[in-house]
């Protein structure tokens, strides 16, 4: 009974260490999460940024922000845990070791008669004849008794000066730390046990499996459904127009669970004719199309509805039953457009190529999102190739000041940027009619736009030229300057109101083709990631080229000052395709910002495949080894798609002629400035 005591009073001890095992790691992530975004918060401090209220930290919506349901648990554990610590400090002060000299009040070392008047004492106190206390009579047997026999009786005493107690050596004992209600096995007792048993140890780890398969089984691993995923796989056409990427994006399963309400249909009619002109319905037939847009299923109906609502502006006019629905859907678009992205560009032919118009439509859509600017806006005009899209995502603007501006003849996005700060200042009070405020959050913005340079290399790693079949390895450094001086940052995206980070799209594509052959997502904001990546994969292409510790160790030191520097390494290998040459491009896209886009020009020749030991004859008979490899100033053949509004990609600008040709090596290099990307100059149905 002693022993189960015991194993009992272990019980404290051994939940608390069950609970500690998750709740100390997963309290230490979350600390390191919460202090990682914190650092991350590099956002726009314009006027419309600060009244948005996206970035204002109030009492309110910090208590809203920590007093969630995880976080809520956690700090409950953790308050159990320090109320089984604080038990278990109590309950082991309780526990005393046995000291007989201790408990019969005596100093160490008494002699036998002093122990023996002690003991009277005691016994006139506690035994049981003059006590009738069960509690004297318990103490008085198991404490002051044996205290007298281990200080009297030599065998006790001898026992209790070798082993510490005087039954003598003491067996190991082994027990199970449950509560001593559970160890007694007769009566109810013994149910409670094996429901115990039963629960803890099949019922809870197979719920859990549970959860977990069904969970898994439904989501991918960014936490979009795989039907989601099938949808868009199937979905997604080589030739889909950027202005029909949005019937494909509306059709995830999340957006298909949202509810349709009855009270919904009022709000949805009057929003609809808020935003019938993006619609994209022919107007000659308005009352059929508008009959046919009706007939979708209305979970596809309110979605596109809602979405068009964030690209108008007009969601101040949603009511609060929309709200919710509103906000669900921009707060998953992000994570949408990403796995609509990879459903683009991952392979699907014999070459493993993916597609690039459509690809270049979902970034266009995504950009729009972030910004809350029509699609419509982004038509290439008379007087701008860009549109008037870029203008809309700075603070103040709008078309009226658009059109007084572009009477100064600054037509393009571009244009403005490249002007003086004082130049563009007077140009924006003096013919817009802005104030200095405006003028200044305008700057503010700019400011925080990324500017971005590519420097991109192809190489067959240990020979001279490509050939058809060789595995080439393309190099490339993305760099992002800001007039800020910044490299991470948010977006200014005061109509988004979700946190938003920057993403890039790195495609190597043939624009003729319509082909990707090689695309990576590329990020700048946490530039320890990247230092760990650029380090391991210039320490991997250096070893594979049979270069020493030093060189190595020297080329992973530039790699690693060029990441801290804003540069971001894009590394991959793709397959020569067949013998011939290619004009290719490569895109640096970004999902947040209008008009930041860039991109430099290719040109690969690849040779027939000979015989081994015969590339270097076949290079001569080709011709110079500088034409062999990457060659800038290609014009591309435009290619023209059917679309109801123009991608700013669909037409490649002609290429600037003062080439560095004769720099190059046997593969060469592509430009280092990237050239920023022109819309098309004309509209086709």
């Amino acid at each position: 009974m002693a022993a189960s005591e015991e194993n009992s009073a272990l019980f404290p001890i051994f939940v608390l260490t069950i609970m500690a095992i998750p709740i100390v790691p997963y309290t230490v992530t979350k600390l390191c999460s919460a202090a990682t975004k914190k650092s991350k918060s590099i956002h726009c401090h314009c006027s419309e940024c600060t009244r948005s209220g996206k970035y204002h930290k109030s009492i309110f919506k910090r208590i809203s922000n920590v007093s969630t349901c995880s976080n809520f648990t956690v700090l409950l554990l953790w308050v159990v845990m320090v109320i089984l610590v604080y038990y278990i400090k109590t309950m082991s002060s309780e526990t005393q070791v046995f000291d007989p000299f201790s408990i019969l009040e005596l100093e160490p070392g008494a002699l036998e008669s002093e122990i023996k008047k002690k003991y009277r004492r005691l016994s006139i106190q506690y035994h049981p004849d003059k006590n009738p206390d069960p509690e004297a009579h318990k103490y008085f047997i198991e404490y002051i008794a044996k205290a007298y026999q281990a200080l009297t009786d030599p065998i006790a005493r001898e026992n209790y000066e070798k082993y510490g107690h005087p039954d003598g050596r003491q067996g190991f004992q082994m027990g199970i730390a449950l509560p001593q209600f559970l160890l007694n096995i007769d009566g109810a007792s013994g149910g409670i046990l094996l429901i115990w048993i039963v629960g803890v140890c099949i019922l809870l780890p197979l719920v859990v499996a549970v959860v977990y398969l069904s969970r898994s089984s439904k989501y991918s691993g960014n936490y979009v459904m795989h039907q989601t995923l099938s949808t868009y796989y199937y979905l997604m056409k080589p030739s889909l127009a950027p202005s029909k990427v949005m019937d494909v994006f509306t059709k995830a399963a999340e957006y298909m669970e949202i509810p349709v309400r009855r009270t919904d249909d009022e709000p949805l009619q009057k929003l609809f004719m808020l935003v019938r002109s993006e619609l994209n319905l022919d107007l000659k037939n308005i009352k059929q199309e508008q009959a046919k847009f009706w007939k979708q299923h209305p979970a596809l109906v309110k979605t596109e509805l809602l979405v068009q609502a964030q690209l108008t502006r007009e969601f101040a006019a949603l009511p609060p039953s929309l709200q919710s629905d509103f906000s669900r859907i921009l707060e998953t678009a992000p994570r949408l457009l990403e796995e609509l992205m990879k459903m683009a560009v991952i392979p699907r032919n014999a070459q493993g190529h993916g597609w690039l118009r459509p690809a270049i439509g979902i970034v266009e859509l995504s950009q729009s999102i972030i910004q809350a600017v029509p699609l419509s806006f982004r038509k290439s005009t008379s007087g701008s190739p860009d549109g008037i899209a870029p203008f809309l995502q700075l603070p103040h603007i709008n078309e009226t000041v658009i059109k007084k501006v572009v009477r100064k003849k600054v037509r393009t996005f571009q244009e403005l940027l490249e002007m003086d700060s004082q130049e563009r200042a007077d140009l924006l009070i003096q013919t817009a009619g802005l104030s200095s405020a405006e003028v200044q959050d305008i700057e503010v913005v700019l400011d925080m736009m990324p500017s971005l340079t590519l420097n991109v290399t192809c190489e067959t790693e240990g020979e001279e030229g490509m050939q058809e079949g060789d595995v080439v390895t393309l190099h490339a450094w993305v760099n992002v300057k800001r007039g800020n001086g910044l490299i991470g940052a948010l977006p200014h995206a005061p109509y988004y109101p979700f946190h938003k980070e920057e993403s890039f799209w790195f495609l190597l594509a043939d624009s003729v083709s319509n082909n990707v052959w090689f695309f990576q997502k590329v990020s700048f904001m946490d530039e320890a990631v990247a230092v760990t990546a650029a380090s391991k994969a210039i320490e991997e292409s250096m070893e594979g080229s049979g270069a020493n510790m030093k060189e190595t160790s020297r080329a992973v030191a530039e790699a690693v000052e060029k990441v801290k520097g804003g540069s971001r390494l894009v590394l991959g290998k793709f397959q020569a395709p067949s013998e011939g040459s290619y004009n290719l491009t490569c895109y640096i896209l970004c999902d947040s910002w209008l008009g930041c886009d860039r991109k430099t020009n290719l040109k690969l020749k690849i040779l027939k495949r000979t015989r081994a030991g015969t590339r270097g004859a076949a290079l001569t008979d080709e011709g110079p080894i500088t034409e062999e490899g990457i060659e800038e100033d290609e014009d591309n053949v435009d290619e023209e798609y059917d679309e109801d509004y123009e991608s700013e990609y669909s037409e490649d600008e002609e290429h600037d002629q003062n080439s560095k040709n004769k720099h190059q090596a046997a593969n060469g290099t592509a430009n280092k400035h990237g050239q920023a990307a022109d819309n098309s100059s004309s509209d086709e149905e």
